[in-house]
């Protein structure tokens, strides 16, 4: 038995080791029943051989199956086959020494108390070893013959020559499908880590719309050509020189006769009119913040999940918020867990907040 991992208390232990003195107990009763009962009828010597041949061979197999259940290895099939075998012929024969139906019954049960015996131990043991070791061996060695069975007739529905063959393949698929990760304690911790760590996002984002603090847009001029996309990742245009500094003391504005000059504006059109922006794509997102341009479907760095992430933010008016910004992401077809979004939303906003 391994030494590593959760050890037993000292109360464990007592209650364990109590626990399996009737299961013992019962074993050694059921097989003095069987010897009783067999030699009123055909002698001792012959009663000998049925306790023998039943309630022994059952314990040898009790004794292999719990050996191997406290090294962590699964049990053969022969095995298990064997505890339930035996016994059964043990009874149909102690059956056959009765005289009247109530004695056929108990003559009948009496073999079962080892089978009982043998199967009770060992799957308290195997309790045992799952709280040390934190892994089923019985359930690592049935999941992983359903997932290979799976892998197998799905191959089959999808390549055999036959049509009724893949069409049995498919609905064996289907069958095998239900018993993935049936009875396995890790993959159902894992399932309640992942569903904690949604709950806990959930929380907190509901927490954080209900005592958001409405910020006032900033009315810092903004580099001519940039928008609310384009303002955290481009750098600023410097500022326009103050009247006065221009070179030759020409004041700006006006020409070398201090005569004021009307330059035409440039952000309007010939009719007058200020014309749209321009939306900009996520290839002109990525090449600003010099990074490739993210794809569908494949890995993306912390990088470009900013980057899409503002593009689906600043999508649509107003802006999006995280809700909107994640399910939008994940519609889109993007690659990445929910911790990385929520990382890449926290520089996001950090961006945003950062004075230009």
């Amino acid at each position: 038995m391994r030494t590593s991992g959760k050890p037993l208390s000292r109360a464990q232990k007592v209650v364990l080791g109590a626990a399996f003195v009737p299961i013992v107990g019962t074993g050694v009763a059921g097989g003095i029943g069987t010897y009783s009962n067999v030699s009123a009828m055909f002698g001792s010597g012959t009663a000998v051989g049925a306790v023998a041949a039943g309630e022994g061979a059952t314990a040898v197999l009790a004794i292999v199956l719990l050996g191997l259940t406290m090294l962590g290895q699964s049990s053969p099939k022969v095995i298990r086959a064997g505890l339930w075998a035996l016994p059964a012929a043990a009874s149909a024969m102690s059956a056959t020494a009765a005289k009247t139906p109530g004695e056929m019954v108990i003559y009948a049960l009496t073999p079962m108390g080892m089978t009982a015996s043998a199967e009770g131990a060992a799957f308290l043991a195997r309790r045992i070893v799952v709280y040390r070791d934190g892994r089923d061996a019985e359930a690592e060695a049935r999941a992983a013959a359903v997932v290979q069975a799976l892998a197998y007739h799905r191959a089959r529905a999808a390549n055999h020559p036959d049509s009724k063959v893949r069409k049995r393949s498919d609905r064996a698929s289907w069958r095998l499908a239900r018993k993935v990760g049936t009875a396995d304690t890790t993959l159902g911790a894992r399932l309640l880590d992942v569903q904690r760590e949604r709950i806990t996002t959930g929380a907190d984002l509901a927490l954080g719309e209900m005592f958001a603090i409405t910020v006032t847009p900033s009315t810092a001029p903004v580099a001519g050509g940039r928008d609310a996309v384009t303002a955290a990742v481009t750098p600023a245009l410097p500022p326009v020189p103050e009247p006065g500094s221009g070179k030759g003391g020409v004041t700006a504005g006006c020409d070398g006769e201090d005569t004021q000059v009307s330059e035409p504006l440039t952000g309007l059109d010939s009719e007058g009119v200020t014309p749209a922006v321009t939306p900009v794509t996520l290839d002109q997102l990525a090449a600003i913040a010099g990074v490739p341009t993210p794809l569908i479907g494949e890995p993306l760095t912390d990088e470009q999940i900013v980057v899409v992430l503002r593009f689906l933010r600043y999508s649509a008016d107003p802006p999006l918020s995280y809700r909107q910004t994640a399910a939008a992401f994940r519609e889109s077809g993007f690659t990445g867990g929910e911790a990385r979004i929520r990382g890449a939303w926290a520089i996001l906003m950090a961006q945003e907040e950062s004075p230009r």
